[in-house]
């Protein structure tokens, strides 16, 4: 983790809105807050505060957020912890031990009156004296906005974005090189500074009765690899054939088999496409629920795929997984971690828009021969397969 202190620049910002004062009125929300609260209010709220993180997306974002919920969690113990995200990402939350409550949006409520009116009147319920925002964009900035709490804390530097530096009211500059360790920087003003970094993705008991049928019925009590083919972007994507490659080599090799994980249509024929050209080592995965694949991976031996929400999910549940970059940086967005290994051949210098559509080469020089060289590593390192 980085040890750098972050230089946050603690400058209130009571700038009216016209834009969104025609959801809640004209001026900075938290002002009247502030200059309202008794001191014995403000003593309590020190002892118990009511914290919200905003992370709306994308799965793997979620995913590296988790650690900041569990920092605050040991750091106030008695705090009301709440999160607001989309639902297509609140699958990963739900349960979650450190989580009092959860706010799932649907896709594209900033675009709708009702729901950013619906929003409001929730977030006035929760009453957060402070916020998170972990994702550094004008949308979640104005979730914070509209929540009425005193402190929104956000990214003062690069990561934070669009209008994020102007409605976030306490700017904190994050110079660690891991997105993890960059969020967990943002806690510097409520006093946390240098937390472990935990994640404790729960699991239901049936995930686990669902999993574990799964795996007898497919015959893999005796373990195996987890392989992920797909990706968010195409730029991302490791060329399909070089998988059942993989599979192959640890089927043959080390003795053990590959469960091919997807989701869609799409994904589901590339799963198909590398159970058949890896002469049966590698076998295709039912349909899985964000929560079963945590399950799943929790199970394996091995994750082996691209920068996505599967492997950052297979790397919190503490699967050993190899990582395979080409747009983003690994040293950024790389599994946490130790006992993983990262491969990336070719850094790339651009914006989010010129990452994703990036050329296939800086994934198409990963050779079949680093994945799996990267796979015995780990498994000699766990004393399993055959060498």
């Amino acid at each position: 983790m980085g040890a750098t202190r972050p230089q946050h620049l603690l400058r209130n910002q009571h700038r009216p809105s016209i834009i969104f004062g025609l959801f809640v009125g004209f001026g900075d929300p938290g002002v009247a807050r502030l200059n309202g609260l008794p001191d014995e209010m403000i003593m309590q709220e020190a002892q118990s505060p009511r914290i919200l993180i905003v992370r709306l997306s994308a799965i793997g974002d979620v995913v590296h957020g988790l650690p900041v919920l569990c920092a605050l969690r040991d750091h106030f113990p008695e705090a009301h912890l709440g999160w607001v995200v989309e639902r297509r990402a609140a699958a990963i939350l739900r349960g979650h031990r450190a989580l009092d409550e959860l706010i799932e949006l649907p896709r594209g409520w900033l675009k709708s009156p009702g729901e950013v009116w619906r929003l409001r009147r929730r977030l006035r319920t929760l009453r957060p004296g402070i916020v998170v925002d972990l994702q550094g964009l004008a949308k979640s900035a104005v979730v914070a906005w509209l929540s009425g709490a005193r402190r929104r804390i956000g990214f003062g530097d690069e990561k934070g974005r669009e209008l994020s530096r102007w409605l976030n009211n306490e700017r904190v500059d994050a110079p660690a090189a891991h997105v993890i360790d960059a969020n967990l920087q943002l806690l510097a003003p409520v006093g946390i500074e240098s937390p472990a970094v935990r994640f404790d993705m729960p699991e239901t008991a049936a995930d686990g009765k669902t999993i574990e049928a799964m795996i007898k019925q497919m015959r893999l009590v005796e373990g195996f690899a987890l392989l992920n083919p797909g990706a968010g972007w195409p730029s991302k994507r490791w060329p399909t054939e070089r998988f059942a490659v993989v599979a192959e080599h640890l089927g043959r090799r080390r003795g053990l088999p590959s469960i091919v994980v997807w989701a869609g249509d799409r994904e589901r024929q590339w799963a198909e496409l590398i159970m058949t050209c890896s002469r049966s080592h590698g076998r295709l995965a039912p349909p899985t629920s964000l929560t079963e694949l945590a399950a799943l991976a929790r199970r394996a031996a091995l994750f082996v795929g691209s920068d996505t929400g599967p492997l950052h999910i297979a790397a919190a549940v503490g699967t050993p997984c190899v990582g395979l970059y080409g747009p983003m940086p690994a040293a950024r967005n790389g599994p946490y971690g130790p006992q993983h290994v990262v491969i990336q051949k070719r850094l790339f210098e651009g914006t989010s828009r010129q990452r994703r559509a990036a050329p296939s080469d800086l994934m198409e020089a990963i050779q079949v021969d680093d994945v799996c060289r990267a796979c015995d590593e780990i498994l000699r390192q766990q004393g399993l397969g055959a060498a």
